[in-house]
């Protein structure tokens, strides 16, 4: 049941949300989002000359894109395929990074750790919203990010 959104040069560069907001109705329509969990990848079609050596996460448009994205849908995370690597390249596009040929993405760890954090938070109170059980998605999250989450953690945000 994967979903692929395909956003293309025009989408970003008129940070038209259109894609992401035509899929986002029809899974709230169904009225079922928790089955649509880790269900979602991207298609990035963004013109770049052939001789740019950058990642497509680190074109300013592309990354623009992704703030508004995160803007209007701060639980979207919980929709992406997290196996097969759409966690690390949003967060690439929102997480100051440095993107090396060998090591791949290295984040900047202090925004890094603001990010998940706060996507915890996020997510936190909109699963509960959703009547979705939270506390083990929020630490596969975080750990799918590099971080570790103690269940007296979540003592405090409850």
């Amino acid at each position: 049941m994967t979903i692929t959104i395909t956003v293309n040069t025009d989408n970003i560069n008129n940070l038209d949300l259109s894609p992401v907001e035509n899929e986002v109705e029809k899974i709230s329509q169904a009225g079922e989002i928790a089955k649509y969990e880790q269900q979602i990848n991207f298609k990035i079609e963004y013109e770049m000359d052939e001789t740019d050596p950058r990642e497509i996460s680190e074109v300013p448009e592309v990354r623009l894109w992704f703030v508004r994205l995160d803007a209007r849908y701060p639980w979207l995370p919980f929709l992406l395929d997290w196996k097969s690597g759409e966690l690390y390249r949003y967060a690439a596009m929102l997480v100051p990074h440095q993107f090396h040929r060998t090591e791949g993405i290295q984040y900047n760890p202090e925004a890094l750790e603001i990010f998940v954090m706060k996507k915890i938070f996020v997510f936190s109170d909109w699963l509960q919203g959703q009547n979705i059980s939270s506390k083990s998605k929020l630490q596969s999250m975080a750990q799918t990010l590099g971080y570790e989450l103690e269940d007296s953690f979540f003592e405090m945000i409850k």
